[in-house]
C-alpha cells in the first residue's frame, strides 16, 4: 500500500462530526467556565458596592456565587473527560463501520456502550438547555441596565433638571439577586448612569455575554454528539443484523 492510500485510509477513519463537536465543546466550556467564573466574582463586587449596604443583604448571593464557582470547576473537568470519551467512541464506531479496512467487528458490548453514550448525552443536552436558559438571566439584567443608563443619558441632555429622570431606577431585587429587604437594593438617576460608566460594569457585561455564547456553543456540541452517536449506533445495528459479526 502506497503513502497516498495509507493517508486516505487514515483520513477515512476519522470521525469528523465527533471531532468538530469535541472542538466546539472544548471552546464552549472554556468560555462558559472561564468567563462565568470571573463574571460571578465581579457581580459580587457590584452588588456589594452599589446595591447593598449591609453584608447580610447579599450574603445569600455571595454564598451562591462561591458554590457555583466550585461547580464550574467540576463542570470543566467532567466535560473535558466526557468529550474525550465521546471522541474515542466516535473513532471506534467509525472504524467499525468501515468494512474496507478489514473484517467488520462489532461486539454486543460495543453496541451497548454506544447506546449508553446516546442516552447520557441526550440527558446532558436537556440539562444543558436549562443551563443555557439560566445563563441568559444575567445577560438580560445587564442589558436592561445598559438600556436604562442610555435613557438617562438622553434625558440628561434634553432636560435641565436632574430630578426629571431621578425616578428611573434599576432594582436588583426584582431579578432575585437580592432579598426584598435589601437597602437600597436599587440605583436611580445619575447614580445608575455613573455605575454603567465604570470598568466593572463593562467587563462584567462582556463576560456574561461570552459565558452565554459559550453555553450555546456547548449545547450545539452536545446536539452534534447526539446525532453522530445515534447515526453510528444505527449503522452498527444494521450491519449486525446483516450477520457480519455480533
Amino acid at each position: 500500500m502506497g503513502c497516498y492510500d495509507c493517508c486516505i485510509r487514515c483520513l477515512g477513519a476519522v470521525p469528523y462530526p465527533s471531532l468538530v463537536a469535541t472542538l466546539l465543546c472544548f471552546t464552549g466550556m472554556a468560555l462558559f467556565c472561564g468567563c462565568g467564573h470571573e463574571a460571578l466574582a465581579n457581580t459580587e463586587v457590584l452588588a456589594e458596592t452599589y446595591f447593598a449596604r449591609n453584608i447580610q443583604d447579599y450574603v445569600v448571593l455571595a454564598s451562591f456565587i462561591k458554590y457555583f464557582q466550585y461547580v464550574i470547576y467540576g463542570l470543566a473537568s467532567f466535560f473535558f473527560l466526557y468529550c474525550i470519551l465521546l471522541l474515542a467512541e466516535g473513532f471506534y464506531t467509525t472504524s467499525a463501520v468501515k468494512q474496507t479496512f478489514g473484517e467488520f467487528r462489532s461486539t454486543r458490548c460495543g453496541r451497548c456502550l454506544s447506546l449508553t453514550f446516546i442516552i447520557v448525552t441526550y440527558v446532558l443536552a436537556v440539562i444543558w438547555l436549562a443551563v443555557f436558559a439560566f445563563t441568559a438571566i444575567p445577560v438580560f439584567f445587564f442589558f436592561n441596565m445598559a438600556q436604562t443608563c442610555h435613557t438617562i443619558n438622553i434625558l440628561a441632555e434634553t432636560t435641565p433638571s436632574i430630578n426629571q429622570h431621578g425616578w428611573i431606577c434599576m432594582d436588583a431585587r426584582q431579578y432575585g439577586l437580592l432579598p426584598w429587604n435589601a437597602m437600597p437594593g436599587k440605583a436611580c438617576g445619575m447614580t445608575l448612569a455613573s455605575i454603567c460608566k465604570t470598568k466593572e460594569f463593562f467587563v462584567t457585561y462582556d463576560l456574561y455575554i461570552a459565558a452565554f455564547a459559550g453555553a450555546g456553543i456547548a449545547l450545539l456540541a452536545l446536539f452534534m454528539y447526539v446525532v453522530a452517536t445515534t447515526y453510528n449506533y444505527a449503522v452498527l445495528r444494521f450491519l449486525g443484523r446483516k450477520g457480519l459479526r455480533c
